[in-house]
């Protein structure tokens, strides 16, 4: 599961892109195992965060994996760089970021994340997605 902005310019596109690059979702009848997708203040983004407390001043796309008594969460350049491994292919070249101290790549995630309304705007209102990836939202 992936959490996201939903009033973010660069968050709506980020998850556009992954929904066309997604090879998993395309090709998989059943749909297990493929990313879906919630805002992180909607309902399901709230559960989550009221489950983790370490998420409350965390301004970040969140990556959730596992079920509520084995969840675990990643945030900021390591959900970023566990999306990069879901997608595969030549995204694969983003984790090379992985071998840089988290520290720095936090704070380059965090320098980034500040200007992002500025530099994208923001989206006043989720676009309804697209027929065959509505299930993939929550």
């Amino acid at each position: 599961m992936l959490l996201y902005d939903g009033s973010c310019g660069f968050c709506d596109a980020t998850v556009k892109l992954v929904l066309r690059h997604d090879r998993r979702g395309v090709l998989r009848h059943d749909r297990r195992g493929v990313l879906r997708f919630a805002p992180l203040d909607g309902p399901f983004g709230a559960a989550v965060r009221a489950r983790h407390p370490e998420l409350a001043e965390i301004d970040s796309v969140v990556w959730v994996e596992g079920s509520n008594a084995t969840e675990r969460v990643l945030v900021r350049s390591d959900a970023a760089l566990r999306l990069a491994k879901y997608l595969g292919g030549y995204w694969h070249l983003a984790r090379v970021a992985g071998v840089l101290p988290r520290r720095l790549r936090d704070f380059c995630y965090d320098a980034f994340a500040r200007r992002r309304y500025r530099w994208f705007g923001r989206v006043d209102a989720c676009e309804l997605p697209a027929p065959e990836v509505r299930a993939r939202f929550l």
